[in-house]
């Protein structure tokens, strides 16, 4: 059973840059065909994808969120982070990883963290 964890600071300054990494247990990022992902959900707002990245390392971006976002990973440690520059607080969330068989449809994510931008 594929576990995955998010962890990162929980308040970030507006025009910061917010970093978050998901750490993955009972399965590997480098799985073929498999693809790691980054949603968030604004409060009283839907699930938005942001990202991903394959097991090959290959990234996929949300056009609205491209020019921001940055996925990488760590295989020795079977992570994989997440950075979104300029933040604002149109940018406060709940930030899940996720994984599943294609880059834009996840199907199964983590708990969540929430990250609030405020001065």
């Amino acid at each position: 059973q594929v576990q995955l964890q998010e962890s990162g600071p929980g308040l970030v300054k507006p025009s910061q840059t917010l970093s978050l990494t998901c750490t993955v247990s009972g399965g590997s990022i480098t799985t073929k065909s498999s693809y790691w992902s980054w949603i968030r959900q604004p409060p009283g707002k839907g699930l938005e994808w942001m990202g991903a990245i394959s097991a090959s390392g290959s990234t996929y971006y949300s056009p609205s969120l491209k020019s921001r976002t940055s996925i990488s990973r760590d295989t020795s440690k079977n992570q994989f982070t997440l950075q979104l520059s300029s933040v604002t607080p149109e940018d406060t969330a709940v930030y899940y990883c996720a994984k599943g068989l294609s880059a834009q449809q996840p199907d199964y994510r983590g708990q969540g963290t929430q990250v609030t931008v405020s001065s």
